[in-house]
C-alpha cells in the first residue's frame, strides 16, 4: 500500500483524519496562501487545497497527498484568522444572530491522478451578547480559527444550528475524503 500524506500541520485535521484509522503522515506544505481577490470562497478553498497538496506531491509522487483549506464566508466575504482582539470582536459581531457559511476544500493527488472537491456548510449563530463576545475573546481560542471561532472547543456555545458536514467545519469532511481515498483505490 502506498503511503498517505496530510500536506498540514492542522492539529485539527490530523485528529479527524486519525478518526478513520488510516495510517498517515504530515508534513507542512508552506504554500504562499494568496489568492485573487474575485474568486469565490469554493474557488479559494479548491485552489488553496490544490496548491497545498501539489507541493508536497511533487516530492512525494508515489504517495497519495491530502491537502485542506477551510473559510468562512459572511457572503463572499472571506473571514480570515484574527490576529488581534478588535478584529476577533468585529467578526464575531458581523457573525451574531446570522448564518454563515464554511466551505472545506480538499485535494487528493497520486501521481497524475487527483480528487479534487469542497464542502458548503452553513452554520446559524445566536445573537451574541457583548460579554459572551468578551468572554470568548478572553479564552484565546477565536485566534488561530478562520472566522474567530472553533465549533468544536468553546465556540459550540456560539452555535445554533448547522446545516451540512459538522467535520468540514472543524476542517476535514472526513466522510467524503474516506470515499474520495476508496475511490482512487488508496483504500481496499
Amino acid at each position: 500500500m502506498s503511503n498517505l500524506i496530510l500536506a498540514s500541520q492542522s492539529p485539527r485535521r490530523k485528529d479527524l483524519l486519525q478518526q478513520l484509522q488510516l495510517s498517515f503522515t504530515t508534513i507542512s506544505s508552506d504554500v504562499d496562501e494568496t489568492v485573487e481577490p474575485h474568486l469565490k470562497p469554493h474557488e479559494v478553498v479548491t485552489e488553496l487545497a490544490l496548491r497545498k497538496a501539489k507541493v508536497i506531491s511533487m516530492k512525494h509522487s508515489d504517495s497519495y497527498v491530502l491537502g485542506s483549506d477551510t473559510v468562512v464566508a459572511l457572503g463572499d466575504a472571506i473571514l480570515g484568522k484574527p490576529q488581534t482582539d478588535e478584529e476577533a470582536r468585529s467578526m464575531l459581531n458581523m457573525l451574531s444572530g446570522k448564518t454563515h457559511s464554511v466551505y472545506t476544500g480538499v485535494a487528493i493527488l497520486k501521481g497524475e491522478e487527483q480528487s479534487l472537491f469542497y464542502e458548503k456548510t452553513d452554520v446559524a449563530f445566536w445573537e451574541l451578547t457583548p460579554a459572551e463576545i468578551e468572554e470568548y475573546i478572553a479564552s484565546e481560542e477565536p485566534f488561530d480559527k478562520a472566522g474567530a471561532y472553533g465549533i468544536q472547543g468553546l465556540g459550540a456555545k456560539l452555535v445554533k444550528e448547522i446545516k451540512g458536514d459538522y467535520y468540514a467545519v472543524v476542517g476535514l469532511p472526513i466522510s467524503k475524503v474516506y470515499r474520495a481515498l476508496r475511490e482512487m483505490g488508496y483504500l481496499q
